[in-house]
């Protein structure tokens, strides 16, 4: 029996198979190669079949390569051979200029684009399956794909390149923020931001967040002993700074529920209160966030003192900087009722000077510079290179600021206008 005497429908019959084993070769490998290497990771951790073998077949890529190439080029060598055998027996000498014409088209669309297209559109659907059909053809042609393999890693270690070497899929920080926003509405915004932010402790330093040292509250032991017992009777904290005369002369810090009960039960002097005292923690403030919540960890400690390379007292942190650096204030008051921000009716805020930009930019979605100056205040003096005066206007990233105060040289109060879109501007002006 020779292939002149099978039947046509037969041999058309042949063809359209071949096709469609070619579009399966060529649309799994587009497949296996378009899945989230990610989520392949976590369902193959919970035990999904289809997603374990796909992630060992992409483990070694070479040979999975390999084996989906040779299965597709003997498949399409097929082809040709059948197509060429069609064309002859229908039209002769001329079938074979025009089966050339017809199979290149028709490789094209239903052997490449089509299978590849919905491969790449729907990975997991095809990829999954085929791995289970790769996972035994691997089995079968074994020796052959080795033997391939062998001679293209032999020729591209000539050129000095390692194809035995896994391609690293680790992210750094930049490319996970990516990722984040394009998680759409699979985690909550809420959720999101506070995973970006844990992204943001590490170009973050103690220094960014910081209560500054002239806004530092604590216990000063040179004032007469009835004005230190007010204080510890009013006081809205649960650990005090202790320090004598001034802050360069801290002694430590006082934890309330210690003290407390001595205070009620009349007990409570000087000497008593110097020794409950513990040492204080000191940090510097080029450390990052991340960094340094793992110190109080380690050190367990709560509160700790910045200091700079000089090693002056700049100002103090608590862990709750940190974790607010997170999930934002823990304060129960609305942002209306802000003592440092405060929203007025025509969409403009009252500012506190010694608000911190980064507070600022938190509460009212703006994006002023936190580059240099920590504060609004130090942000308007260094653009004007000079101390402003109430009633002055300046237009800082297209915000206008009005100086409404100031006090011993700095500005103390300030109205923050809504950020002016230059283009709208220029057209309304023409």
């Amino acid at each position: 029996m020779t292939l002149e005497s099978i039947p046509l429908w037969v041999q058309f019959a042949g063809l359209f198979g071949l096709f469609l084993l070619s579009g399966f070769f060529s649309g799994s490998e587009t497949a296996l190669m378009s899945l989230n290497r990610y989520k392949l990771r976590h369902q193959a951790e919970q035990g999904h079949v289809g997603a374990l073998l796909a992630q060992q077949l992409l483990d070694k890529p070479d040979r999975l390569i390999g084996l989906i190439l040779l299965g597709n080029n003997f498949i399409n060598v097929l082809i040709t051979q059948l197509a060429t055998l069609i064309g002859f027996s229908l039209f002769g000498s001329a079938g074979l200029a025009i089966t050339t014409g017809l199979l290149t088209l028709f490789l094209l669309i239903f052997a490449e684009v089509m299978p590849k297209t919905l491969a790449a559109l729907h990975p997991e659907r095809i990829a999954f399956p085929a791995s289970h059909i790769y996972t035994g053809m691997l089995k079968v042609a074994w020796p052959l794909v080795w033997l391939i393999n062998i001679a293209s890693n032999s020729i591209l270690r000539l050129f000095r390149m390692r194809p035995d070497v896994n391609g690293n899929i680790a992210l750094n920080r930049e490319e996970l923020r990516s990722i984040m926003h394009t998680t759409g509405p699979h985690i909550p915004k809420a959720h999101l931001d506070m995973l970006i932010s844990v992204l943001d402790l590490e170009s973050t330093t103690v220094e960014d967040v910081m209560i500054p040292r002239n806004q530092i509250l604590g216990l000063d032991m040179s004032e007469d002993w009835s004005e230190i017992e007010e204080q510890l009777l009013h006081s809205q904290f649960t650990r005090m700074l202790v320090f004598d005369d001034n802050l360069d002369n801290i002694l430590g810090f006082i934890h309330m529920r210690k003290i407390l009960p001595l205070f009620q039960e009349g007990k409570l002097d000087r000497k008593r209160l110097l020794q409950a005292i513990r040492p204080a923690y000191f940090v510097p403030e080029s450390t990052t966030l991340a960094q340094q919540l793992l110190n109080f960890r380690e050190a367990s400690r709560r509160i700790g003192i910045v200091v700079d390379e000089y090693g002056e007292i700049q100002g103090l942190l608590t862990i709750e900087d940190i974790l607010e650096e997170i999930v934002g204030e823990f304060s129960t008051v609305p942002m209306s009722h802000s003592r440092e921000i405060q929203e007025r009716e025509d969409g403009s805020h009252w500012l506190d000077g010694a608000t911190a930009i980064r507070e600022v930019n938190r509460q009212l979605d703006t994006q002023l510079s936190t580059d240099g100056p920590k504060t609004i205040n130090g942000l308007i003096i260094e653009y004007l290179e000079s101390i402003p005066v109430p009633g002055m206007t300046v237009l800082i990233d297209n915000h206008p600021m009005e100086i409404r105060k100031t006090r011993n040289n700095a500005v103390k109060t300030l109205i923050l206008y809504p950020r002016i879109d230059r283009k709208q501007d220029n057209n309304s002006d023409e």
